[in-house]
């Protein structure tokens, strides 16, 4: 998978643009600011530029807007393509290297937050677990769904006071063969 499209996923705002932009197809820095609006204004128009010679990000259009040029960004790349890819080929390599990009970007997020003075890991919320279920591929399905949809029910709450942006990650391991 593309490097920078990991370097992108591990990073939680860069990680939210990017899903607003594939949700959107297309949009602009304005759209982005007021829907990112935890992501300061230069530290966004900071991560397009960077996103976009990347080659993850295209312009597709440009407009004069009261004096200045507004951009609309798309996606230059098709993710469902990148990740098809791996399963396509059953690339076990190529596979184990987006687990490990994957499990580095929570690994930095947490060393971030453990190098912080004043962590409180009870009232911050943090935590991991493990919860090994025997299910069926049917119910393997069925819970994935489940999933998906708590998830979905929070994915446009915008920024606010009292809420904190998070990354919530979901890895369902390869089936044990003992």
């Amino acid at each position: 998978m593309n490097k920078h499209i990991m370097e992108i996923v591990k990073h939680p705002a860069k990680c939210k643009l990017l899903l607003e932009i594939l949700n959107c197809e297309q949009t602009t820095a304005k759209h982005l600011s007021e829907t990112c609006s935890d992501i300061p204004p230069a530290t966004l128009y900071r991560y397009l530029k960077k996103m976009t010679m990347d080659g993850i990000l295209k312009i597709v259009n440009q407009a004069q807007v009261r004096g200045a040029v507004e951009k609309t960004y798309a996606l230059a790349i098709d993710l469902k393509a990148e990740m098809s890819s791996i399963l396509d080929n059953n690339s076990g390599e190529a596979y184990m290297q987006a687990f490990m990009q994957y499990m580095l970007g929570f690994a930095e997020l947490f060393q971030e937050y453990c190098n912080r003075d004043n962590i409180d890991i009870v009232n911050d919320k943090s935590g991991f677990s493990l919860a090994p279920l025997y299910l069926s591929d049917d119910e393997l399905e069925d819970f994935m769904k489940s999933y998906l949809k708590i998830t979905e029910n929070y994915r446009n709450n915008t920024p606010r006071n009292d809420r904190k942006l998070r990354s919530i990650g979901l890895i369902i391991s390869p089936p044990n063969t003992d």
